[in-house]
């Protein structure tokens, strides 16, 4: 079973090579020195200079999380024009960074702003480049993309997910930003990650020993201390409930779930939809209802722009009785993974729904 804390994580970020140490970059210390091999796109920042903003983004060619956010970090770029953008790709498969420059090039407008290439030291692993050990490792910061904002003065005002920093930098540029308020909130933000991370790490031992029962328990008990846990962790709580054959409480739980803390999440209602209509899951009871009202909830919320949503509510469509509607966003579904490792999967599924039997049968 794929590791749940990596699952959870993967909801915004993508993990990033065991980086568990203890954080020595904190939100207002002076920031790391630029160190990079190479300047991929855009002039070259040796330095910070005084009085000029920044913003120093970390990603990856294999993070799609980090696809997502480049054309976003492009926006910002062009609305905020005197902060400058700097990507720097770190955590390379196999420290192999030959394929960072033509992925940037791929990207052309859409990734417009300064990019670099992590300094890693020859025949050194991917986690030993200067700005991965510096900026990333240094802060705990376990994920990609992470973006951190420096400041006139040189010092780090913000550090987190860049698809969430708009707010905080525009207040950065204005000059308004409370930084001892955001020391306060990252502090209990940190707090958070860290009680996630040792309940994901829980989850992951139980269930190698197979133990569902023990791991709704954990839930319970880390929920019942930091409710905010319920909105990572209450989706693995449910498939659970499934796994235990209690179809009837897991219903009234993930019911309670998309009504309440995952109304607006768009991956967790995925995910509750496709653990229900999930085909290699043995389940005698499976509540179709739950999930087309999630599917459809969350290709709402996604805009009907993601691909495995639109898969997850074909699939609600179809074994709810619904075959045309099932084609119709199957066939969309296809059309957005064309030509990745997707497509044969979503073509078989579009193919089942018009001929009403699995495919190659």
């Amino acid at each position: 079973m794929k590791s749940f804390l990596l699952v959870a994580a993967s909801l915004l970020f993508a993990a990033a090579p065991a980086l568990a140490q203890k954080s020595t970059l904190h939100v207002g210390d002076a920031a790391p020195a630029i160190q990079v091999k190479q300047w991929v796109k855009g002039e070259p920042v040796t330095a910070f200079a005084k009085d000029k903003l920044y913003v120093v983004e970390f990603w990856a060619t294999w993070c799609p999380p980090c696809r997502k956010s480049i054309p976003h970090l492009t926006e910002l770029q062009k609305k905020f024009k005197d902060v400058s953008f700097i990507g720097v790709s770190v955590f390379e498969h196999e420290t192999d960074q030959s394929k960072v420059a033509p992925f940037v090039e791929t990207m052309g407008d859409k990734m417009d702003y300064r990019v670099a290439m992590d300094d890693v030291p020859e025949g050194k692993k991917n986690n030993d480049g200067a700005m991965a050990k510096n900026w990333m490792i240094a802060s705990g910061s376990s994920g990609i993309p992470t973006a951190f904002i420096v400041d006139k003065t040189g010092h780090i005002a913000w550090i987190g997910h860049p698809m969430e920093m708009e707010e905080s930098l525009a207040k950065v540029v204005a000059g308004t930003w409370d930084l001892a308020a955001y020391e306060k909130e990252k502090a209990a933000a940190d707090a958070l990650d860290a009680a996630r991370n040792e309940l994901g790490q829980k989850l992951n031992q139980l269930m190698k020993d197979e133990d569902t029962k023990g791991a709704i328990a954990a839930i319970d008990e880390a929920v019942a201390k930091i409710p905010a846990l319920e909105k990572d962790f209450g989706v693995y709580r449910f498939k659970f409930m499934l796994d235990q054959k209690d179809y009837a409480a897991a219903s009234t739980y993930g019911a309670k779930l998309a009504d309440g803390v995952l109304k607006d999440e768009a991956s967790g209602l995925n995910f509750i939809a496709w653990t229900i209509l999930d085909p290699d899951q043995a389940y005698e009871t499976r509540d179709l209802k739950l999930a087309l009202r999630t599917a459809t909830r969350a290709n709402e919320l996604s805009k009907g722009e993601e691909p495995n949503i639109l898969d997850t509510l074909a699939r609600a469509c179809f074994s709810s009785g619904d075959a045309a509607k099932a084609i119709e966003y199957q066939t969309k579904a296809c059309e957005l993974v064309k030509g990745t490792r997707s497509e044969k999967e979503f073509k078989s599924h579009l193919e089942e729904y018009k001929t009403g039997k699995p495919a190659g049968n």
